[in-house]
């Protein structure tokens, strides 16, 4: 099992090299670049752009004012200095050429150096550090959450398969599964946060204004009180393949010959199901935690960060790329791709975990 993990990890570093070397280089045949953000900030206000590129001890201020034709190759340059556009151009590292810049970026990553934000005057570790708390929330209790539900909830409709229960229950889960999530948080907003009806939710935020003068326990409940909307809405629409993955593998489980010789000897039925049925049918469910977390940690967060005013990565990584913030857009993907390479492993180290009849070495001998 050694040598399997240590060939998974040599992997990591070619997969992490071409996933960053196609994105840079879709990145820079995207319209719409840095420099060009810039430069439209500067054409409608021109006086405090101006100032912005002012510091380092070259007074740049004024030359928005020039009224000849700039030959800037940037679109929205016109009107433009060209040494402000120049100024403009090597303040985020573009006057220099496109394999330079690849192989600056791809050297500092290989260090962790991430570099500095565009447009927030920081850098891009300390950003990611800042908003992590929210989206470490959400992804854990969203995640677990989600298996606390779906697992018993699958069982029970495997075990009473083709029963009213399970009619009913298959009903309630298609349709919280065809609720778009951003729909049913606006509904639980209007009902439960003060919308028209009840206001027992607040309405934005993970943690009250005074917080801070809250003895421990009662800021344990505010943190919660605060995540019961969010969770909820992620909730909706997330246990619906997990319930029924668990039906199906639980169901595969009990119509093969060990069930039936176990039912023949006199077995009970509940030693049958949770001694011998339980440990196969949930070994690809259990496996796949770490993968689901990571999933729901990276993508499945961003409406509702945007509807409940959650400062968290998922509405980080969208302003970055409506700002063309690449510092910011490269080194997030850095993270999470390292981080879902690294899952992948362990996700793979699970299953032998859990059966260790698993061996990934003679397989792939």
């Amino acid at each position: 099992m050694i040598s399997y993990i240590i060939r998974r990890l040599l992997l990591v570093v070619p997969t992490l090299l071409g996933i960053m070397t196609v994105n840079f280089m879709i990145i820079q045949i995207a319209p719409g670049g840095p420099v060009e953000q810039m430069i439209a900030k500067l054409q409608g206000d021109a006086v405090s752009a101006t100032e912005r590129l002012s510091g380092g001890g070259e007074d740049i201020k004024g030359q928005t004012s020039a009224t000849s034709e700039s030959s800037s190759k940037y679109r929205g340059a016109q009107g433009l200095a060209p040494e402000l556009v120049v100024e403009i151009e090597r303040l985020y590292g573009f006057d220099k050429p496109l394999h330079v810049r690849y192989f600056k970026m791809m050297r500092d990553y290989a260090t962790f150096n991430f570099g500095d934000s565009f447009f927030r005057d920081q850098k891009v570790v300390d950003l990611v550090l800042e908003k992590m708390p929210v989206s470490i929330s959400l992804g854990i209790w969203s995640t677990l959450a989600v298996y606390l539900i779906s697992i018993p909830l699958g069982i029970r409709k495997a075990l009473r398969h083709g029963s009213r229960f399970d009619v009913w229950s298959s009903t309630v889960v298609i349709l919280g599964n065809a609720i778009p999530t951003f729909l049913f948080a606006i509904l639980l907003i209007v009902l439960f946060a003060g919308g028209s009806y009840f206001s027992w939710f607040p309405l934005r935020g993970l943690l009250s204004d005074n917080i801070s003068s809250l003895p421990w326990w009662q800021q344990v409940l505010d943190y919660f009180w605060h995540l019961v909307l969010p969770i909820s809405a992620i909730l909706v629409g997330s246990f619906a393949s997990l319930t029924m993955l668990t039906k199906n593998s639980f169901l595969d489980e009990i119509n093969k010959q060990y069930v039936i010789t176990a039912r023949a000897k006199g077995i009970t039925e509940r030693r049958v199901i949770y001694k011998h049925v339980f440990r196969n049918a949930m070994l690809i469910i259990i496996a796949g935690f770490p993968a689901a977390f990571i999933g729901m940690f990276f993508t499945g967060s961003l409406l509702i960060e945007i509807i409940f005013s959650l400062d968290g990565l998922g509405l980080l990584g969208f302003e970055s790329a409506i700002q063309r913030d690449y510092p910011v857009m490269f080194g997030t993907l850095f993270i999470f791709t390292l981080l879902g390479l690294v899952v992948g492993i362990i996700s793979d180290l699970m299953y032998t975990v859990i059966d260790p009849r698993i061996d990934f070495e003679n397989r792939e001998a």
